[in-house]
């Protein structure tokens, strides 16, 4: 029995079976046309059966194609060729009729049609329904919002097979038809629009006309496509050919390309609980849709064959955004980012070198430093110099005239005069040809010079970008043992028109090249070097000169003391600490315990804040989770010293909502001993949960640790610094709503001893400044230092702020006062008008804005604050 002698013992009363008759019919009249006629045939159009057969109802007609097709795709075949063809061809052409008629048909029956055509297309493509297959899939787009992934790799092939087939009028039509139709629904499959700068980008594209779009979604399945860890050069290749063979599509991508690079950094309006495709699912605000993480790469990628300053700019911010962690998470978009630094290693340039500068500082995440490591590694390889030189030399001028000014010309009215006032600050101001000064934007400088304005700007964004990322690295120079050649210090640093900014704030020592002896130290003030008596000082032999940054640990009391007055009389802030950098030295405690320091044990500091910390000051950590694992201790490599510093913690609390994070992580951690050791021996660990550091989590063995009393001070004092750092701003002592002792007020005692405990070296540096600064304020006389407190004589009560934490007690009695500091809070505005000898210590401005809002108490409104004064 056959196919439809099958279906018709089935269908008995069936509600399609006169359909199906109709069908049969149809079938025999074409039979006998075959015959008469010979295999090629065509259905009449006077044709009753065919007619009938199409004015049936719509289901039944769904159903006589499906029967149709799963004979189609059950047929024998005889070397590639249908076995019965004329059989085969009767029923190939009632198909095309029922596709011609605009069946609607759903995306199953659209994907099982173009499972049997596209194997078979190359053989006999003008035997197949290639029109009404067109028309078919037009009228399922109509219908349709989107493709299924099936249907749309399914329309992919059969593009593919119709390419390559012999060409004709008819085949060229179907082709060009369904490319159109899928440049208009590829983009709605493979972005997914949760994502603000996919939402972006698709409006983007709707703007475009057909071609554009069919474009535009040939780039972006390629882009989607990336899936190595970089580019081949076959892939290179393939998008310069994109490019060539569309050469509107790769200026549209240069235009805009920075705007949705810029939105990839932003949130989505809420936490989404379903995908593109309707399936349940939970992602933060901040995650990246899988399938948008995909295009990114690969748009990251093709940025890294086009040379764009703006484009390259865009690129770096987005790779900076991508890496940023999202709490409980991780990084929002590694693959992502890493496709980003990719892109920047491609393009080689200037432009490119700088961004890799500011990541380099500002992105800590392992794998992105490595990544950006290689890349400055292959740079310096080409230009034949070290990767160190590299990360300085890649600091652009950007086109900056002199040291902190740029000035340009916009026509013969105006000149744009855009200084650096401060490491992250930048004043943009119009000059005229009389030398007066004008704040805004000049009507004509924005109506004729739109694209100039524009890059003006953009520069601005960067130097704001760049300056904070070179501080940084200059303050990580101290364990560096980095020495320069007068020249080249010169050229790097003091004159150079971006970091001769931070450069010309720090103080250096000169050097003899031949044995390394200083000869003088210097800041450069109005273009001369100045020791600190105030001295002038000059290089007579630059050949024979090195330079290094000067440390106060091998300074005399007295010499360190005039650095500051000297710093303080011209009122220069210097970019860190520096004249003011604390001290560490060994005590008789660390000398007793020979090979670890307890100076910083037994804190509770945040576990998250601690590790943002490890991140800036090149700590490698590990963020601990409430699992059976194992983790080393935060450490950081000192590769000039041939050491390894460690520091170590473990997770503490066992409550989920209270001690641990919705992803298991802790909190807060406790800290414990610092050692140091040879930088390559083994690394120890610990179990997530605590009990001891060892090899294999054996506590009682730990290696060998270097002494104590080995340790170069330098190093000893950095490290602690950086110890002191952690504690100092990661302590939940500093914490106002820690009053209670936090979670069952396990940690009162804690709280409270550190809160209004003895000053750290830190805090002891801020009664250094505040001993100079205090006596020049308006509220001098109702202020007094005193041990570990700023005393504040208000109009209501007096008041205690502590040096370290920043916490308030109030007198008589003692009394705690919580006031939680504020951009908006009251005092803010006048403490951050007075010079300050360095920057980076928020503490410092919040004990200076608290002393102003406290002195003047009878003007306090906050009624939270008043509550509690007039307890």
């Amino acid at each position: 029995m056959g196919f439809f002698d099958r279906i018709k013992s089935v269908l008995g009363a069936n509600q399609h079976a006169a359909t199906f008759r109709l069908l049969d019919g149809l079938l025999e009249e074409l039979e006998v046309i075959q015959a008469t006629n010979g295999q090629e045939t065509a259905i009449p159009e006077n044709s009753e059966n065919a007619a009938a057969l199409l004015a049936s109802d719509q289901d039944s007609l769904r159903w006589i194609y499906s029967a149709l097709l799963g004979q189609l795709l059950q047929a024998k075949k005889k070397r590639g060729q249908p076995a019965d063809y004329p059989r085969w061809r009767r029923q190939v052409l009632i198909l095309e009729m029922l596709l011609e008629a605009g069946l609607p048909l759903v995306s199953e029956e659209l994907e099982a049609l173009l499972k049997w055509l596209n194997p078979q297309i190359k053989r006999m493509t003008h035997l197949l329904p290639l029109s009404g297959t067109t028309t078919a899939l037009q009228a399922f787009g109509a219908r349709n919002s989107k493709f299924t992934p099936a249907l749309l790799t399914h329309c992919t092939e059969f593009l593919e097979q119709l390419s390559d087939s012999s060409f004709d009028d008819a085949c060229r039509v179907c082709l060009d038809a369904i490319s159109l139709l899928l440049s208009e629904t590829k983009m709605k499959i493979l972005i997914d629009p949760s994502d603000p700068w996919a939402q972006l980008a698709i409006n983007d594209l709707d703007a475009f006309d057909q071609s554009e779009r069919a474009a535009w979604a040939t780039f972006l399945a390629h882009c989607q496509s990336a899936s190595a860890g970089k580019p081949t050069k076959k892939r290179q290749d393939e998008t310069h050919h994109l490019f060539t063979l569309h050469p509107k599509l790769r200026q549209q991508f240069i235009d805009l390309g920075p705007r949705w690079f810029a939105a990839a950094g932003k949130a989505a309006a809420e936490d989404r609980t379903k995908d593109y495709y309707g399936h349940e699912t939970s992602m933060h605000p901040l995650e990246l849709a899988e399938s948008n993480q995909d295009i990114l790469k690969g748009l990251a990628w093709a940025a890294g064959s086009v040379d764009d300053s703006g484009l390259t700019r865009a690129l770096g911010t987005m790779a900076a955004s991508l890496y940023r962690k999202i709490p409980g998470i991780g990084p929002r978009a590694v693959r992502a980012g890493n496709a980003c630094i990719v892109g920047l290693q491609l393009l080689a340039n200037d432009d490119a070198l700088a961004q890799l500068a500011v990541l380099k500082v500002k992105v800590k995440f392992g794998t992105a430093q490595r990544l950006i490591d290689r890349a400055l590694e292959a740079a310096a390889e080409r230009a034949g110099v070290t990767a160190e030189d590299i990360a300085e030399l890649a600091v652009p001028g950007y086109g900056f005239d002199e040291v902190g000014q740029l000035e340009q010309a916009f026509g013969e009215n105006f000149t744009a005069r855009l200084t650096i006032t401060g490491t992250t600050s930048t004043k943009l101001a119009w000059v005229k040809p009389d030398g007066k000064i004008q704040k805004t934007v000049p009507a004509a400088v924005r109506q004729d010079f739109t694209d100039d304005l524009k890059e003006l700007r953009a520069i601005a964004k960067d130097v704001q970008k760049m300056l904070p990322a070179q501080r940084d690295r200059i303050d990580q120079l101290f364990l560096s043992k980095k020495s320069w050649d007068w020249n080249v210090f010169r050229e790097r640093y003091l004159d150079h028109p971006i970091v001769g900014t931070l450069a010309r704030r720090v103080i250096w020592t000169a050097c003899r090249k031949s044995d390394g002896e200083p000869q003088f130290d210097f800041v450069l003030l109005e273009g001369e070097l100045i020791d600190a008596d105030g001295n002038r000082h000059e290089v007579s032999n630059p050949e024979e000169t090195i330079v290094q940054i000067w440390h106060p640990i091998d300074r005399e009391t007295n010499d360190v003391m005039l650095w500051r007055d000297l710093l303080d009389k011209h009122e220069i802030t210097q970019p860190f600490k520096q004249a003011y950098r604390e001290i560490y030295v060994l005590t008789d405690a660390e000398r007793n315990t020979s090979s670890y320091s307890n100076r910083y044990a037994a804190h509770i500091i945040k576990q998250h804040q601690f590790n943002a910390l490890c991140q800036a000051r090149g700590w490698k950590n590990q963020l601990r989770l409430a699992v059976d694992d194992a983790y080393h201790p935060p450490y950081r490599l000192l590769p000039a010293w041939n050491m390894r510093a460690e520091f170590w913690v473990e997770g503490i609390g066992g409550d989920w909502g209270i001690d641990l994070t919705e992803s298991g992580s802790y909190l807060h951690l406790a800290t414990d001993q610092v050692r140091f050791y040879v930088i390559d021996s083994e690394i120890v660990s610990a179990h997530a949960s605590g009990g001891g550091y060892g090899h294999g989590w054996r506590s009682d063995d730990t290696g060998d640790p270097l002494q104590m009393s080995d340790i170069p001070p330098l190093v000893f004092s950095e490290i602690m610094r950086d110890v002191d750092l952690f504690v100092g701003v990661g302590s939940v002592g500093n914490d106002p709503n820690w009053n209670d002792g936090g979670p069952g007020g396990r940690h009162v005692d804690y709280w409270q001893d550190y809160s209004f405990g003895e000053l750290n070296a830190t805090a002891k540096t801020r009664l250094a400044v505040l001993e100079r600064l205090i006596p020049r304020l308006k509220i001098a006389e109702r202020c007094k230092l005193d041990g570990r407190f700023l005393h504040v004589q208000g109009k209501r009560r007096g008041y205690k702020i502590h040096l370290g934490s920043g916490n308030i007690l109030m007198t008589p009695g003692d009394q705690y006062l919580c006031i939680v500091p504020g951009a908006k809070m009251p005092g803010t505005a006048a403490a951050a008008k007075l010079h300050l000898p360095f920057e980076g210590d928020r503490t410092i401005s919040i004990i200076l804005s608290k002393a102003f809002l406290l002195a003047e108490d009878d003007k306090i409104k906050d009624p939270t604050i008043l509550s509690q004064i007039g307890k």
